[in-house]
């Protein structure tokens, strides 16, 4: 089925991760996409590491990024539960694949490029005005584009998301800072396979790694209690070195998180001090804007599925779009396709949170 007449062009509001598979799967259902992203210049090369799951998989190679995906990070089988000394509680096939963000980000902005989306650089979003025609985007520069729809793919921290409800919920702190680099230390028996991915409570902070391809050492994170959020300013201003310290103290009694962490290297060391969750969205969309990614469901790093959901979300908007002659009929279709999905994973992940969260007593930071 061919896209509506009427939707002939959208104004992705968002550069990151599920700006660009929105305008991707928009072009690949016969819609118009431009994508504005608030800073100056592109993400090269910043972000963490993450897991993509299956059903992220499935929606990247819906937009025909399947080969492209595959030849980036390495493939994560199962996912080991374990008790934070050496035992295993549980296995889990998954078949994912383990990235780098900048990785990911670089394969989208490639294929943008080969498809002759637009990305816009510099275009913070201040305001938008509707009419029955279609829809203005004002922006911080004083430039204005014009669209049939606006999406709002802009992090947990969403303009779009205030534009739709003024009295929408920000981001909630999850009571955690993430921590995480890479190991010389080489992992024995099947942790040493490669292809696993384990995940540890220990005593006073979670742990989770895995083997590095060819034996280049291990790839290592650790989930750090800490009541009080902290800027990004505030933990720059701690050292590598002192945030591999204190990974190390933490969990200097658990295995094998005490043997990796001891081959550590500071340099590598990167720290996330904003790990945010977004609440339940009351309303996902209003007239001709919607909310896709982080900034209508952002479950808690827990659950493993951020990213995964993020991009199978641009997918079944598109869809929608494509199959429904109408904004509100395609609107209200894609909300009823996803909310449960997103909800309910947010609702597991929040239980795994809190053990996270309540298993030390901070770093007092």
């Amino acid at each position: 089925m061919s896209a509506p007449r009427t939707t002939r062009k959208a104004l992705v509001i968002g550069g990151g991760i599920a700006g660009p598979v929105t305008a991707l799967a928009l072009r690949g259902a016969g819609v118009e996409a431009e994508v504005f992203e608030a800073y100056g210049t592109s993400a090269d090369g910043i972000g963490g590491t993450f897991m993509i799951a299956p059903n992220g998989l499935a929606a990247l190679a819906a937009v025909g990024l399947a080969g492209e995906v595959d030849g980036i990070g390495q493939p994560i089988g199962r996912m080991v539960m374990e008790d934070g000394k050496g035992g295993v509680l549980a296995e889990i096939p998954v078949g994912g694949r383990a990235m780098r963000r900048a990785e990911l980000y670089g394969v989208l902005q490639r294929r943008l490029r080969e498809e002759g989306v637009p990305v816009r650089y510099g275009r913070r979003l201040v305001g938008v005005d509707e009419g029955p025609g279609g829809v203005t985007a004002r922006f911080a520069d004083g430039g204005t584009a014009d669209g049939d729809l606006l999406i709002g793919a802009d992090g947990t921290r969403s303009v779009v998301r205030g534009l739709i409800d003024p009295a929408a919920p920000g981001p909630q702190y999850t009571g955690l800072v993430g921590v995480g680099g890479r190991s010389a230390h080489r992992l024995e028996g099947l942790r040493g396979r490669g292809e696993s991915m384990h995940f540890a409570q220990g005593g006073r902070a979670f742990f989770g790694y895995w083997a590095l391809p060819e034996g280049a050492g291990t790839f290592w994170f650790s989930n750090i209690p800490q009541p009080a959020q902290l800027t990004a300013e505030q933990a720059r201003a701690v050292s590598r070195e002192d945030w591999l310290a204190l990974a190390r103290e933490l969990h200097a009694e658990d295995l094998p998180a005490r043997d990796v962490l001891a081959e550590a290297d500071a340099a590598s060391v990167e720290v996330f001090p904003r790990l945010e969750i977004m609440p339940s969205v009351p309303h996902w969309y209003r007239d001709r804007m919607v909310l896709v990614g982080d900034s209508v469901h952002a479950p808690s790093n827990s659950s493993g599925q951020g990213v995964s959901l993020a991009v199978e979300s641009a997918v079944e908007l598109a869809r929608c779009l494509e199959s429904h002659p109408d904004l509100p009929g395609a609107f209200a279709a894609y909300e009823a396709a996803r909310r449960p999905v997103v909800e309910q994973v947010a609702a597991d992940a929040a239980v795994v949170n809190d053990r996270k969260a309540s298993a030390g007593a901070g770093t007092g930071m």
